[in-house]
């Protein structure tokens, strides 16, 4: 759960600060973000397909091949990494421009993904190193990283945006500048400790080995569904901002803060979908195949007690939570319908992607793509007619309920009937 805050806490504190700077720097800060995270995904679909090996070979006790996974991803993530970087480099301005109506967004937009895209092979690896040690439970690691990126990010964040302690006042480039420098220092993190604790451990870790090309054939049989479905979801979410900025600067401010507190509430949802994954293929790993939904119900339970308390307490303080971000109290006023909406998407999200990725976690990541693209279409078809019928954000938004409400359904039903369980990786 930690873990999955590092983003979460640069998103919150880039739009906490940049909040006070104005409509514009909030739906700049949102819409190039949400642009560059587009990019990563292909990254985090990757890392997802190195997990689900990892966790079933650390069922089977098969340590040794750890490693050599690890390896093979790693060669996979420093490509990709370089190729995303390109593609950014040369193509974001074009891309933006087109996308993107209000100048004045485009331009702040610019600003911002100037610096931020040359963390992009930095991220590539913090995802593997995050699905290296999900993989092998070892996930105080990660909690370990999420707290250098947030105090690394929350002090240049203060220190870049508003030209504090001496440094230069830079606005919306200065968030952009202190995630990149947050995501280096969690790379740096990582990479140190897992030359430290794992170099002379049986996972076989740091050990030059020979490319296999049947094992690479496998890990991208395993994670190029998983990289397309990632990729395709955050394309939609994506677009999903895209129709809402025609709708106006102040929607798009609105919706800034929304996802803001949104990413908050949803942190648990992903971590213990997260864990459902990994304990799926674990413990068909182990051959108890009778334990799955045992296993899944116990998690979705957990998410709801971590889940409803935060939703609850939200609910009932949502102008004084919208204040964090603004000052100005009528701009608060109009964010409140759209937090109620995605207190109770929330809680269909936690669901939803429960049993979505307890798919993902028998190795069937091509059934896992088919599911969430046909609920991908009912999605983006319901926000075009929304954006389009209404001019209330929080309609649009209500957009949350049905992904949540529709992905769950069908990921049960698979769980349910299918042959998942000869499923072999």
């Amino acid at each position: 759960m930690l873990g999955n805050m590092a983003q979460t806490i640069i998103n919150f504190t880039d739009t906490a600060f940049l909040g006070h700077l104005g409509v514009i720097a909030l739906g700049a800060s949102m819409l190039a973000g949400l642009f560059y995270f587009v990019f990563t995904t292909v990254a985090a679909g990757f890392a997802i397909g190195i997990q689900i090996i990892v966790a079933r070979r650390f069922g089977e006790k098969n340590y040794g091949r750890i490693g050599v996974i690890f390896e093979h991803g790693s060669l996979f993530v420093l490509l990709l990494g370089l190729i995303l970087f390109s593609i950014l480099y040369f193509f974001s301005d074009q891309l933006l421009l087109w996308l993107i109506d209000s100048q004045n967004i485009y331009e702040a937009s610019i600003d911002y993904i100037k610096y931020r895209q040359f963390g992009i092979a930095f991220v590539c690896f913090n995802f593997l190193y995050r699905a290296l040690y999900v993989g092998i439970s070892n996930t105080k690691v990660i909690t370990y990283s999420t707290a250098i990126m947030a105090v690394v990010n929350i002090a240049l964040d203060y220190c870049l945006i508003f030209g504090k302690c001496g440094f230069p006042q830079m606005g919306i480039g200065g968030a952009a500048l202190a995630s990149l420098c947050a995501e280096v220092s969690a790379f740096a993190f990582f990479t140190l400790y897992s030359y430290i604790t794992l170099r002379n451990r049986e996972f076989g870790m740091f050990k030059i080995n020979g490319l296999e090309s049947e094992l690479m054939g496998r890990i991208l049989k395993i994670s190029t569904p998983t990289m397309v479905q990632k990729l395709f979801s955050f394309s939609v979410w994506f677009i999903f901002f895209v129709l809402i900025e025609k709708m106006g600067e102040t929607a798009t401010g609105i919706s800034s803060v929304t996802r803001s507190i949104y990413m908050i509430l949803i942190t648990p949802c992903f971590a213990f979908s997260t864990t459902t994954n990994t304990l799926v293929s674990r413990i068909i790993g182990e051959g108890r195949l009778n334990q799955i939904f045992p296993t899944i119900n116990k998690v979705l339970k957990n998410c709801m007690l971590c889940t409803i308390p935060i939703v609850i307490f939200v609910a009932i303080f949502p102008m004084q939570i919208a204040g964090i971000y603004t000052d100005d109290l009528d701009f608060a006023r109009l964010v409140i319908p759209s937090i109620l909406v995605i207190c109770g998407g929330t809680i269909f999200q936690g669901i939803g992607n429960g049993y979505f990725e307890a798919v993902s976690g028998t190795g069937n990541t091509s059934a896992a793509l088919y599911l969430e693209s046909a609920v991908l279409v009912v999605y983006i078809l319901f926000i075009f007619a929304m954006t389009h019928l209404t001019t209330r954000v929080e309609l649009v938004w209500t957009a949350e309920i049905l992904y949540g409400a529709l992905l769950g359904i069908l990921c049960f039903l698979y769980m349910k009937f299918a042959r998942w369980d000869k499923k072999r990786i």
